[in-house]
């Protein structure tokens, strides 16, 4: 049976007071900021608590080095990611998978070019560059779940094996359209469209 993938944490405390929250924010705003401007290598807890207008303490409060932010960063854009998916579903007309489909890619792609501090870390910190598989099976569990209620679906070991190829591949092209062109190559895009839906149909169309 494949077992979904356990939320983690990189912080060394949850911010439990609204003021405290906010702080948090800030910090992961500007690490996100920092991301794009001087890349990771060039990344500090001493510059982002500096862009954030914090202190350094109240960046060691919550992170004991650069990695654990940008792997709360990435957790961040998870849950980013899932509201925005859950808001369109919500919102479209068409409650069939091939168009929940194009909602999950339009808003990965959206973030993919607007997020601060995502073109590095999407959902999982991967810097130095390492496995993504834990990221995958991250995002292929929460899509797995969100889909399975709005298509009414039982989210069954099938239907976690297909999201995680889905996620997969998806994964793999867009990193080559991204290589191809600053904004993603449209072409690659629309291959990549077409893969989807040829390989879901099999298990979603049943």
């Amino acid at each position: 049976m494949m077992k979904p993938v356990p939320p983690a944490t990189s912080l060394r405390r949850a911010p439990v007071q609204r003021r405290s929250a906010e702080r948090l924010a800030r910090i992961l705003d500007a690490c996100a900021e920092l991301l794009d401007e001087a890349g990771y290598d060039d990344l500090s807890t001493r510059a982002v608590a500096e862009r954030a207008q914090v202190p350094i303490g109240s960046v060691y409060r919550f992170f004991g080095n650069k990695r654990q932010m940008a792997d709360a960063l990435a957790r961040r854009n998870l849950e980013r990611f899932t509201d925005r998916v859950t808001e369109r579903l919500r919102a479209a007309d068409d409650r069939g998978w091939r168009r929940a489909m194009d909602v999950v890619l339009d808003t990965y792609l959206d973030m993919k070019r607007t997020a601060p501090g995502f073109s590095l870390v999407d959902f999982g910190n991967q810097i130095p560059v390492g496995t993504r598989a834990e990221p995958n099976r991250r995002v292929a569990d929460r899509l797995t779940g969100l889909l399975a209620a709005h298509l009414e679906r039982e989210p069954d070991d099938d239907l976690r094996r297909t999201f995680l190829v889905a996620v997969e591949t998806a994964d793999a092209l867009v990193q080559l359209a991204f290589r191809m062109e600053p904004e993603g190559d449209e072409k690659v895009i629309g291959e990549l469209r077409e893969m989807l839906r040829a390989y879901l149909a099999r298990v979603l169309d049943r």
